[in-house]
């Protein structure tokens, strides 16, 4: 298995922190929050990740993170996304990289406290589809602004639902998503939403629809450093105060 880092977007929800360099570059309690996702993809296993970035910065996580050798990364190769076009156009640049391999796919702003390793290994063992990472979130007002799954009587997810006004569950799916090969061919077919964007829910959405969906409840903190400045801070307190990729 690959690992794919989308750290792009503009981070106009941590202006006027992100007016002079992309979010991901912005510290973390001692380190830049990019190095959390590295951290967190080499503890589950992961030693061959592509970086997605764009903006005007993208040259600094190279300059950051040279050939990736000393955050013990075998091979790290870097992907520009020109325009925001979305995270499965995002992750959709990274389909050479892939080279018919399953992919882990994470958003570089989530941060978490347990390593995601089990998710992983049931992965390899999976057989294909895709496998998602939730967390138990039961404020309402926080669950619609996030991607909730909707569950059938036997526990399987029917649905994702993106930012939904009535909640039909207390999980929300994290960034953090493993898919076979095919995700790419899924990717091609997709059809640009409402904003323009090719949507990572519509991806998630088609394997809901195949019956190869499975997931995993993380254990501990989850936080999504780039949700807002208040999420922000709150995560930088988390990880100062409880630390981060525990095994």
């Amino acid at each position: 298995m690959k690992g794919v880092i989308l750290a792009g977007g503009t981070g106009t929800r941590l202006h006027p922190l992100t007016r002079i360099t992309n979010k991901h570059l912005l510290p973390i309690y001692d380190r830049p929050m990019i190095a959390y996702s590295i951290e967190a993809l080499v503890l589950a296993g992961i030693s061959e990740i592509m970086l997605v970035t764009g903006g005007t910065h993208a040259g600094e996580f190279l300059r950051l993170l040279g050939n990736g050798h000393e955050h013990d990364i075998d091979r790290l190769s870097y992907a520009y996304q020109d325009k925001a076009g979305g995270i499965a156009e995002a992750l959709g640049l990274a389909e050479r990289f892939a080279a018919d391999e399953a992919v882990l796919v994470m958003l570089a702003d989530n941060i978490v406290e347990r390593t995601f390793r089990p998710t992983v290994e049931q992965f390899a063992v999976q057989g294909g589809g895709a496998r998602i990472v939730l967390t138990e979130e039961h404020d309402p007002v926080h669950l619609r602004h996030l991607g909730v799954p909707e569950f059938d009587d036997s526990d399987r997810i029917t649905k994702i639902l993106e930012k939904p006004d009535e909640p039909p569950s207390h999980y929300a799916v994290t960034g953090i998503y493993c898919y076979d090969p095919d995700v790419f061919q899924v990717i091609g077919n997709l059809e640009p939403s409402g904003r323009g964007e090719l949507e990572i829910t519509d991806v998630n959405n088609y394997y809901v629809d195949q019956g190869t969906m499975a997931f995993d409840i993380l254990d501990g903190f989850w936080g999504d450093a780039g949700e807002s400045i208040d999420a922000y801070y709150a995560v930088n307190d988390f990880v100062r105060a409880n630390g981060a990729n525990k095994g």
